[in-house]
């Protein structure tokens, strides 16, 4: 017996709400590590804030209500319970310590030279955390918010730029591997030959990937190829690393690994491109 027309659209939107929701777990649970890490630590990731927050009272406490609102925020996403409203505060949040906190750092406090690519590491990457949480907001279905503040209606204006805050950080860091291969060469497994070769064909590949997603190159083939690539590095690389010295510089390199899995959820998340928000009717 043929399926009809309709059932096989239904099958192809029921595919891609799933799709769309494990991508946006990808970025939920990485939301729910860096707040479980603020209790673990007392303090905040530097990137979510810099040096500055040494300077703050009660940082501690402060880091403790902060990781529970992570931790919140991230089950909301993964659950799909108000997980619009959670994605959008997140976001904004994000976009705001970047702009206003990690930026005036590096240009004012920042003890070495600011024009040092590798010292925007942590705003690059705050930048991309916004982009993703607009992105996840984009996909989640907002049916059950009858209502909306000033604020979410105002947060949501910058949905549409969630991909190009996450391309400015993917371009990044494909300069980055060519500024600091040395650095890259070092994390890649000492199985794979010719780290240099690949140190800089992935920094191209990062480049190339963050173009096209800005300039509307292929987008969605492009963005699933750098998902598939973010999610390789994150089973390959950071794993790993992040089994073989997870306590390091405050569990730096467990946060990295989870970097990896939001930026891979994230740049599924741009392939996706959906237009209609994923439902609730599955899951």
């Amino acid at each position: 017996m043929l399926l009809s027309k309709e059932h096989i659209e239904s099958i192809h939107r029921n595919i891609m709400n799933l799709f769309t929701k494990v991508n946006c777990t990808f970025y939920g649970v990485a939301i729910i590590v860096y707040g479980i890490q603020q209790f673990i630590y007392g303090n905040f990731r530097r990137v979510q804030l810099p040096p500055w927050q040494y300077d703050l009272p009660a940082l501690n406490i402060i880091a403790y209500i902060t990781g529970t609102g992570l931790i919140v925020a991230g089950a909301a996403i993964i659950f799909y319970k108000n997980a619009r409203e959670a994605a959008l505060i997140l976001g904004g949040i994000f976009l705001l310590m970047c702009c206003f906190v990690h930026v005036p750092y590096e240009l004012i406090s920042e003890p070495n030279k600011s024009y040092h690519l590798g010292l925007w590491e942590n705003v690059l990457k705050e930048l991309a955390l916004a982009g993703g949480a607009f992105l996840v907001a984009g996909g989640c279905n907002d049916i059950h918010m009858n209502t909306k503040s000033v604020i979410i209606k105002s947060l949501e204006k910058f949905i549409p730029y969630g991909s190009i805050f996450f391309s400015i950080t993917i371009m990044s860091f494909g300069i980055a591997h060519f500024m600091y291969e040395k650095y890259i060469e070092a994390m890649i497994p000492y199985w794979v030959p010719d780290h240099t070769f690949w140190a800089y064909f992935t920094g191209t590949a990062l480049i190339g990937a963050g173009v096209c997603i800005i300039l509307d190159i292929r987008k969605r083939k492009i963005a699933a190829l750098l998902g598939t690539m973010l999610f390789f590095w994150f089973i390959v690389v950071h794993i790993p690393g992040a089994i073989s010295n997870p306590f390091a510089d405050r569990g730096n390199s467990i946060s990295s690994a989870f970097d990896a899995l939001a930026f891979s959820g994230t740049a599924f998340l741009i392939a996706i491109n959906r237009k209609t928000p994923v439902s609730d009717d599955i899951g």
